[in-house]
């Protein structure tokens, strides 16, 4: 395989056909993207840095690989395989958070209430941008009983797989180093969730600043600031994010679908195709909630999902999804059984 130094950060011959496109060239990935430059990985001179001194389109993010110059002159944003990303904070565009990446872990601290909102938030924006949504309890030795709140988030959450972990006792972390082999993962979560407790744990080395949670309600400070790439010793890169309040969304109605599969199922046995699951007759999801098998409030989130997915509609432009290139939303949610996990 060419450029064995990148294979670490993901690399592989799927690659080499884009590019192709760029005679000259050699691959890298970005690293960490520091306001007016990137760190890159770079096939001959390990992690450089590369002033971005002409406009990319798209504009890179971590987890791109591009094509450049040496020394250091970036030509190119390869075709990416996902893309995940939120709505901005001022709601008029789509934020990039990392691109190309597998697995999406939904990292939720058992030191304070699990809210279901932010997991199928967070499911919807991984399974948007074509990767896989996994939820990742943590500081399960803080919790009076982990695991009748990991059932619960379970129930609440049917078809994601979920792990229980404890960073600090080391449980879990072999799970998670399997699930993140050969793979692209990065972590969605509010800050002093725990995740740079697990980056740490993971990479066997203190990378990320791990600050305290405040007593009374469990808030943590934004430890880490940027996002940034990690090559992981088992296999495998981690994205490390910092912890975000909102989880806005800017995905398609079909993530919508995939996130809430059990509400999509029951609807096949609708009298209508088009059924809105609202007022017409021999709908199957409304005689689900009658019957006690679908609880009201998870088809208040279906509905509340797709008006804010079409409202995102109205402001994409319509070359976005084909830019992105992603895998669609129906075929990843159950990637890591596919692939042995």
């Amino acid at each position: 395989m060419q450029f064995p130094a990148l294979i670490p950060y993901g690399w592989n011959d799927r690659w080499l056909g884009p590019m192709l496109e760029h005679p000259g060239c050699q691959p890298a990935r970005v690293v960490r993207h520091d306001g007016a430059g990137l760190l890159i990985a770079t096939p001959d001179s390990g992690v450089v840095a590369a002033p971005l001194v002409a406009r990319l389109d798209p504009a890179p993010t971590v987890g791109d690989w591009i094509a450049y110059t040496p020394p250091v002159t970036l030509v190119a944003v390869l075709p990416r395989l996902s893309l995940l990303r939120r709505r901005s904070a001022l709601g008029e565009s789509a934020q990039a958070l990392a691109a190309n990446v597998d697995v999406v872990l939904l990292v939720c601290g058992l030191d304070r209430p699990v809210k279901k909102g932010r997991i199928q938030r967070g499911a919807a924006l991984a399974l948007d941008a074509g990767a896989t949504p996994v939820i990742v309890l943590t500081k399960a030795a803080l919790a009076d009983d982990a695991d009748a709140m990991a059932a619960a988030v379970a129930g609440e959450n049917p078809g994601i797989e979920l792990l229980v972990t404890s960073a600090k006792e080391g449980v879990g972390l072999d799970a998670l180093r399997l699930l993140a082999r050969d793979r692209t993962v990065t972590m969605l979560g509010e800050s002093g969730a725990g995740k740079s407790s697990l980056v740490n744990a993971l990479l066997g080395a203190e990378v990320a600043a791990s600050g305290p949670v405040r007593a009374g309600d469990s808030k943590g400070r934004h430890t880490t600031s940027s996002r940034e790439l990690h090559v992981l010793p088992a296999g495998g890169v981690l994205i490390d994010t910092p912890g975000i309040r909102a989880v806005g969304l800017w995905v398609e109605p079909e993530a919508v679908d995939a996130t809430f599969d059990d509400i999509d199922e029951l609807a096949l046995g609708c009298r209508f195709a088009d059924c809105g699951h609202d007022t017409e007759p021999s709908c199957a999801v409304l005689a689900a909630i009658a019957g006690g098998e679908l609880a009201p409030e998870r088809l208040d989130a279906w509905r509340a999902f797709h008006r804010e997915a079409a409202a995102t509609a109205l402001k994409a432009s319509p070359q976005e999804s084909a830019r992105r290139g992603r895998q669609p939303a129906r075929d990843t949610k159950d990637a890591p059984r596919r692939k042995g996990h």
